[in-house]
């Protein structure tokens, strides 16, 4: 561990680093001819530098200063020149500007500590865990349409996040990168927040205010692929320096980009620094690391005989499997409370295993194969849901292999995929109804959770990064409704253990009704280790349920916590409001040998606690039953 701690290091001596007199610049182009550092200091005119050890070129410039540009020109051994940003740079220009900008993160005054100390003692993973997503281009800009700015958005994100309820923020990529049309995932700068939207100091001060909101940030990483740009990583040296050098195995087609040589040592070594870099300089909580699957398999994206197999005839790229080990394990060394959370889209076994069990060392996964099959379900029409139950169902035959995190994400509100309001067929109002009815499912569903930014308000529009959410739709009261209604259950599941506490455990779930296809509906319990118990009945039909029975392991009463059709939220008002109690019957149902009748109200669902009140029947029970 100490070697790897010694690794992760690097972006502490490559890269512009103040010196005695200005600043000494080092990088990494073993297979140079000759390199030569040139930026605003020296009026952009190439000073040779001097080759150490390791293939390391260095030389100390006195009169750099920060923000100055500056760029390497590097020859490579046929004597082809071409100018190179720095790759270990802490800032960079605003595109179009490509050049690296010289900068001392050093100096920033935190105030986190509280935050840090808390988390410290109470480790996110093990707690309730509800993530924005967020991609800061495109949550909210200026009258004439340009972006916030760091600063602007620490005044403005922490507020609203947490008055939605949320603890933690999800960035989308903020490395460096050249082309907005990627989002961020094809990077330039693995040490550089973006200067979209202003400087280093300017992107700690954001994370500082939400840490002191309360709310943790996870950085979305990228460390599969790079962009093919020239200025950027791609043969950096002449060669295939940083990407592998064998055709079959350089390219993800699909994406337009270069993948990182996992079996080299020293590109192994410049992204573990990037990880560490962002767990300790910028008290980033976590990093989702995109792409895995892209990572693990040889022959990810690549058809017929376009891959070779491994030195064992397999499919599986043994060098990045290592690689992500050591990523895990190196973040745990330096942040141990962190949050490691892998894109991955396959069957890949023991994600959130350790890897002296055989696994590869996150503490998070999000399933993916939850929220395609969540999205295929919504968008049918209701008469169809019928025929395909098991999109809703399926997901708990494997809920606890790993720990799951549940993601209603960016890639599936775009690219002609709607937005999750536009996913429900029907008018309005059965639309805004299936939101809410899906958000209380989701949320009860065993997995931490997350939401992409705009899927509260609720967004009509898929997401467009030119734009901005759509905000004006909370001058709307229905819209106003059904996004008040998200905010209380958010509450709602964040100060109920039983939603949260035995994620990874059968304990906490047990089906009440799983098979119910023909009227859409399912019911399940949840469970705390204290014996907690909370009922969610969900109706994915447009029609409501009266009278509707299901058994119940408890001869106790249940009171109403939640109704996603109430008329506060903007629903109908069919069934019990909250507060309302219902009596178990002494009727047998579904292997029980007591039950309870409920009215479930259309395209909505409704949460029960279990009461220590005695059975009775429901026209005895409390509340007001429409």
């Amino acid at each position: 561990m100490t070697e790897l701690l010694t690794r992760c290091g690097a972006y502490t001596y490559l890269g512009a680093h103040p010196a005695e007199k200005g600043y000494v610049f080092r990088v990494w182009a073993p297979h140079a001819r000759a390199v030569a550092l040139a930026g605003e200091f020296n009026g952009w005119q190439s000073a040779a530098m001097t080759r150490t050890d390791g293939g390391v070129w260095e030389l100390t410039q006195p009169d750099a200063k920060v923000y100055d540009g500056y760029k390497y020109v590097v020859t490579d051994a046929d004597g082809q020149t071409v100018w190179k940003a720095d790759p270990y740079a802490f800032h960079a220009a605003t595109r179009p500007g490509t050049d690296s900008k010289v900068y001392d993160i050093g100096g920033y005054d935190w105030h986190d500590g509280d935050w840090r100390e808390k988390r410290a003692a109470q480790p996110p993973v093990n707690g309730p865990l509800l993530i924005y997503e967020v991609h800061l281009g495109s949550w909210r800009h200026h009258e004439d349409g340009t972006s916030l700015s760091y600063r602007e958005l620490a005044r403005e994100l922490p507020a609203y996040v947490k008055s939605m309820g949320y603890n933690f923020v999800e960035l989308l990529p903020v490395t460096e990168y050249p082309l907005d049309d990627s989002w961020g995932y094809q990077c330039t700068g693995y040490f550089a927040p973006t200067s979209r939207y202003g400087t280093p100091h300017d992107f700690m001060t954001l994370v500082d205010a939400l840490h002191q909101a309360g709310l943790g940030v996870i950085l979305d990483w990228v460390p599969a692929h790079f962009c093919k740009d020239s200025h950027g990583l791609i043969k950096f040296d002449g060669t295939c320096l940083y990407e592998y050098g064998d055709p079959l195995k350089w390219e993800h087609a699909g994406w337009g980009t270069r993948v990182f040589d996992f079996g080299k040592r020293e590109v192994r070594d410049f992204l573990l620094s990037s990880a560490a870099y962002w767990l300790r300089e910028y008290h980033i909580d976590g990093l989702r690391v995109d792409a895995v699957a892209s990572m693990l398999y040889l022959d990810y994206d690549r058809q017929g005989g376009a891959w070779r197999p491994n030195k064992d005839g397999g499919r599986e790229n043994l060098e990045a499997i290592e690689f992500l080990r050591e990523l895990n394990q190196t973040a745990f060394a330096v942040d141990p409370a962190a949050l490691m959370v892998a894109e991955e889209s396959t069957a890949w076994p023991l994600v959130t295993y350790p890897p002296e069990e055989g696994g590869l060392g996150f503490n998070l996964k999000w399933n993916m194969g939850w929220m395609n099959d969540l999205c295929h379900y919504l968008k049918m029409d209701p008469y169809f849901r019928q025929y395909h139950h098991r999109d809703v169902t399926f997901s708990m035959v494997y809920a606890f292999s790993e720990n799951y995190v549940l993601p209603l994400s960016h890639d599936e509100v775009v690219h002609m995929k709607g937005s999750l309001r536009g996913k429900m067929p029907g008018d309005d109002w059965r639309q805004l109804a299936g939101v809410r009815g899906f958000y209380a499912y989701m949320l009860c569903h065993p997995g931490k959770k997350l939401l992409f930014m705009g899927s509260e308000l609720p967004q009509w529009h898929e997401w467009d990064f030119r734009g901005q959410l759509d905000w004006y739709l909370l001058d709307d009261p229905a819209c106003r409704a059904t996004h008040e209604c998200i905010r209380q259950l958010n509450r709602l599941y964040r100060r109920n253990r039983c939603l949260w506490e035995n994620d990874r455990d059968w304990e906490g779930f047990q089906w009440l009704v799983a098979d119910d296809n023909h009227n859409n509906v399912l019911v399940f319990l949840r469970r705390d280790r204290k014996g907690h118990e909370m009922i969610c009945a969900v109706n994915f039909a447009p029609v409501p349920w009266d009278n509707y029975r299901f058994g119940v392991p408890k001869a106790a009463g249940y009171e109403v916590l939640f109704n996603t059709d109430d008329t506060c939220w903007g629903g109908s008002g069919c069934g019990l409001s909250a507060g309302g109690r219902i009596g178990v019957d002494d009727i047998p149902s579904h292997g029980w040998e007591q039950s309870l009748s409920l009215t479930v109200p259309p395209l909505g669902a409704v949460l029960l606690r279990r009461t220590n009140t005695k059975k009775r029947r429901n026209d005895e029970a409390g509340g007001t039953q429409r």
